[in-house]
């Protein structure tokens, strides 16, 4: 009997946030699964360098370092994975803030507030429309293959809200309406846009959050699975939605949170 692949060979991925965390794991499996990948990262040059040569470095897996807060920059950094390596298949918009200090709304800055938007939200418009323009551009798939695939990372919060965290919860609530938005308008041109929703994972980010004896109690109690995802379980989902195994899905939130949000 014949094997079942989760295979990229041939593709070009482009991961933001990928130096850490779901984005680094995210690098891993895509590389794993055949792909070219670049990702992008911000701060950590070192880790990400090293990451880059872990998945075969020159040819086959770069780092390129960009802030991420403005449309511009978002095109930037599709222009410099097109550049490296001539076409671009996937996207993976992965990267994203969250100010871990409650913060209630009628004390929260406007900086606060602004940033949030800017790194979380404006980035992906840059990222998402240079993205469509260069799917756009390369020759046609043959018959019933994917033009392109972009998937948005969201968030429980996005989905039933956060406390103290408005800011955030608005981000990612938008993330899902583009989701949907953008799978109706490119589906028929071949290009699947789809979202996971993770819950609480254990990364750099929620280190804090989930390692503090009460809350990261609470949290556990209130996961059904009865505790945090790890990294590697996101990036097997996003690899999923981007392999022909998963063809027929366009304009899907894939929740990924041990069965603690159950919305569609």
């Amino acid at each position: 009997m014949a094997s079942v692949s989760l295979s990229l060979e041939g593709k070009v991925a482009l991961i933001t946030g990928g130096s850490r965390g779901i984005g680094a794991e995210t690098v891993r499996l895509f590389s794993q699964a055949g792909a070219r990948v670049a990702f992008s990262y911000h701060q950590a040059r070192e880790r990400a360098e090293v990451l880059a040569a872990e998945c075969g470095g020159y040819g086959m897996c770069a780092a390129l370092r960009q802030e991420l807060s403005t449309p511009a920059e978002g095109r930037a950094l599709v222009e410099a994975a097109i550049a490296v390596f001539g076409r671009l298949d996937v996207l993976v918009v992965n990267h994203g803030i969250w100010p871990p200090e409650d913060m209630p709304i009628a004390e929260m800055g406007e900086a606060q507030w602004r940033r949030t938007l800017d790194v979380n939200l404006d980035s992906v418009f840059g990222l998402v429309q240079a993205s469509v323009a260069q799917m756009e551009r390369q020759a046609p798939p043959a018959k019933d293959q994917a033009a392109g695939h972009i998937v948005l990372i969201s968030s429980t919060a996005g989905q039933r809200g956060e406390a103290f965290h408005a800011d955030y919860a608005v981000t990612k609530g938008a993330l899902i309406s583009l989701t949907k938005s953008l799978s109706s308008e490119l589906a028929r041109k071949g290009i699947r846009v789809n979202c996971v929703a993770p819950g609480w994972v254990d990364t750099e980010m929620s280190a804090a959050t989930i390692g503090d004896p009460a809350l990261g109690a609470k949290i556990r109690t209130e996961i059904p699975l009865g505790r945090v995802a790890s990294p590697r379980e996101i990036a097997g989902p996003i690899l999923f939605l981007c392999t022909p195994l998963a063809g027929f899905i366009s304009g899907e939130v894939l929740n990924v949170n041990g069965g603690s949000v159950l919305v569609g």
